[in-house]
């Protein structure tokens, strides 16, 4: 029986004591330490815990994470399919439908041993693997949501009215590899973003303090952008969420053109991969969500027994080309597969 307790981790915080759970955005903004995971489909979780506290990630120990071997990890989309879903959102943003769309695909693999599967144990992992800022676990196994995150973008943060997104729009193995097209790409969803926070927040405040700034992570750079602005008086969380999710840089734009594109393109569900994972301290008024990207997930549903799932995906634009964006998906997933396979070593390469 998989019966371990339920935690929460972001970087230098972790939460036990489970005292709460609902789906109800308000909770959000009673009282109490709260733990958010929200499904890209629209699935919310809200875990409020008890004892919240400051203590490092633990060490990664031999032998307590066991992650599926490297070469079971399996595709929602294969490359030709991937290819041609490029093609397809390209003929969308040719017909005027959608300025870009984001195509992603999911990664499955089965556990070699579900039961004494632990995400927080993965978590260890990836914090030497591949460290990143908003970096976190979610583990309700009782609610359905195990969760570990490497992602390096900011999706909501809050302190007081005030609210922030970080969109990151632009990959490359290098800055020098970066294109036109990924600052072109940054600007659309920078505006998309605006709109969204702009429908809760005070009219005249929404502003860009850094647009297309370059930042580095392990294996690869993005360009990343800030949009801020103060909530409007009566606007909470509910109201935020409404107006924000699903996050606009891993959607496109218009983003109800290109939701209506990644259904009819995407044949399996992302759940909590381009969702939203964090904390909300409700007697602090500060917050911080990040994009559920680079972001595994244990499915202990799925049909032939548990798996664990990642998923990879690219913006596409009409200066898209197919086998670039694929070769970008796998760009975004070598590293970190081959942390949860046991197949990276720390100093700096793959096992090959």
């Amino acid at each position: 029986m998989y019966d371990l307790a339920p935690l929460a981790r972001f970087g230098p915080l972790v939460a036990t004591d489970l005292r709460d759970v609902t789906s109800d955005p308000a909770a959000l903004d009673s009282a109490g330490f709260w733990a958010v995971t929200a499904d890209f489909e629209g699935r919310l979780v809200c875990a409020r815990f008890a004892d919240v506290r400051r203590e490092p990630v633990p060490d990664a120990v031999p032998g307590a994470w066991r992650g599926p071997a490297p070469g079971d990890w399996t595709s929602s989309l294969d490359r030709a399919a991937y290819r041609a879903g490029v093609h397809r959102i390209r003929e969308c943003i040719a017909a005027g439908e959608v300025y870009q769309a984001n195509l992603c695909r999911v990664l499955s693999a089965p556990l070699p041993d579900p039961a004494g599967a632990d995400v927080d144990a993965l978590t260890a992992l990836l914090a030497r693997g591949n460290p990143a800022p908003y970096a976190g676990t979610v583990r309700l196994p009782a609610h359905g949501v195990e969760v570990a995150t490497a992602s390096p973008e900011l999706f909501l943060r809050r302190s007081g009215r005030t609210v922030e997104s970080g969109p990151i729009k632009g990959t490359a193995r290098s800055a020098e590899e970066l294109l036109e097209k990924d600052r072109a790409e940054n600007v659309m969803i920078v505006d998309l973003v605006r709109n969204d926070l702009g429908r809760v927040c005070a009219t005249g405040t929404v502003t860009v303090p850094a647009l297309c700034a370059v930042e580095e992570h392990p294996g690869l750079v993005h360009l990343v952008s800030t949009v801020r602005g103060e909530l409007a008086e009566g606007a909470g969380w509910p109201e935020l969420l409404a107006a924000a999710f699903p996050p606009g840089s891993v959607t496109g734009a218009p983003k109800s053109s290109a939701l209506r594109i990644i259904d009819a393109l995407e044949n399996v569900p992302r759940g909590p991969y381009c969702g939203g994972i964090g904390w909300v301290d409700a007697d602090r008024g500060t917050a911080e969500l990040a994009v559920g990207i680079r972001t595994f997930w244990v499915d202990r549903e799925a049909p032939g027994g548990p798996l664990l799932r990642f998923g990879a995906g690219a913006g596409i634009t009409w200066g898209s080309d197919p086998e670039r964006e694929w070769e970008e998906t796998e760009l975004k997933a070598a590293r970190l597969l081959a942390v949860a396979s046991g197949a990276y070593r720390e100093t700096g390469g793959i096992v090959r």
